[in-house]
């Protein structure tokens, strides 16, 4: 059985302690050695440890903390007792870290500066993924044969057929709120008969392609991030590289073909609810015959805000499948990584589609299509 880690204590001539230690400086054999040096009341000038037989890491370090806390030297170390006390004395010490002064401002402006280099990376990544898709178009145009037909046609059931209820509604209740908000306030003038132009020109120029971008930017945007991000996390999109398919082909320009059909129709759909919902609500509270509305809609709408929809709805449908695509292949690590990608490819998705909605506005006003 191994010795027993011990000390004794030897006075000097100059009133200085010397703490001898013989055994085993050993974990197995320490035993209340610790505590026995934590209540020294003594001062300490050298720790002698020529005596011990074994020495492991924790008899090191117990050697070490001893000489520090008295600022004893330690005497009698063979070569590997020096190397292992050496060691763990190496370990004990800690960088020192100058402290880092920052204000507000600068606290603000790291921030701003980081936020604005992330928006830029994304863009540029963004851009090289529209480029992606492009070249993956062209291809599937120059080979027919590898276009997954029955992929389109589930996207167009799910983009367009599955959101007709809630595109419907949202857009029947929106036609009811201009013209119940247009009434009001042109009543004070005694114009409620411009409700019409309101509603008709609000719906087909703007909110009913817009809302309905929006509500498929929510509901089909996010599905496409969710379903491309957790193939990735599977890694079925690697196993499609594997085999030769190119998930560019396979995966986004269907889902790319279907928003981009669907969202004229939908846009035309949600304009016609709309206006439905308009019409009531001015037949119900200004007393406004459905077929005088009808008529007085066709004199007052020009032809070129529905065009003005049309050429709108294709590029948002555009933007928001590529933008749901793209999160969704930035997707690695783990699955909190779906959800935080499908959050930001749904704001990615509605602040385009908003720039481009203002881009077109000032555009279609420089030409001529007020």
């Amino acid at each position: 059985m191994a010795e027993a880690a011990d000390f004794s204590i030897e006075q000097s001539s100059d009133d200085a302690a010397i703490v001898r230690f013989t055994g085993n400086l050993a974990i197995a054999s320490i035993g209340d050695l610790d505590q026995r040096l934590q209540s020294l009341d003594v001062a300490v000038e050298q720790l002698d440890i020529s005596g011990i037989a074994h020495i492991d890491t924790v008899g090191a370090w117990l050697v070490h903390r001893t000489a520090k806390q008295t600022g004893a030297r330690i005497s009698g170390a063979d070569a590997d007792a020096r190397q292992l006390i050496d060691a763990v004395g190496g370990v004990d010490e800690t960088e020192q870290v100058e402290p880092v002064h920052t204000t507000s401002l600068n606290r603000f402006l790291a921030e701003v500066g980081s936020g604005v280099v992330v928006a830029f990376t994304t863009l540029l990544h963004f851009l090289g993924f529209v480029g992606q898709v492009v070249k993956a178009s062209f291809i599937l145009m120059m080979n027919p044969g590898r276009f997954r037909w029955h992929a389109v046609v589930q996207h167009f059931d799910m983009v367009g057929i599955r959101a007709l209820g809630i595109i419907g509604l949202m857009s029947f209740l929106i036609g009811i709120v201009i013209a119940q908000q247009g009434a009001v306030q042109l009543r004070q003038f005694g114009a409620e008969v411009f409700t019409i132009n309101l509603i008709g020109r609000l719906t087909f120029r703007e909110l009913g392609i817009l809302m309905t971008a929006i509500m498929v930017a929510g509901r089909s945007g996010s599905a496409f991030a969710a379903q491309i991000g957790t193939m990735k996390i599977t890694e079925e999109i690697d196993a499609m590289r594997t085999i030769g398919v190119v998930p560019a082909e396979a995966l986004v320009v269907p889902r790319v073909i279907a928003a981009v059909i669907m969202m004229p129709l939908l846009g035309i759909y949600a304009s016609l609810m709309a206006i439905i919902g308009g019409g009531l609500l001015c037949w119900i509270i200004l007393e406004i015959p459905p077929d005088t509305f009808i008529q007085r809609l066709r004199e007052v709408t020009p032809m070129t805000d529905f065009w003005i929809g049309l050429i709108k709805a294709p590029v948002f449908g555009a933007i928001i499948a590529m933008a749901g695509c793209f999160q969704g292949m930035q997707v690695e690590g783990n699955s909190e990584q779906v959800g935080l990608k499908t959050t930001a490819a749904v704001v990615q998705a509605i602040f385009l589609v908003i720039v481009l909605d203002a881009f077109f506005a000032v555009f279609f006003s420089e030409i001529g299509w007020d």
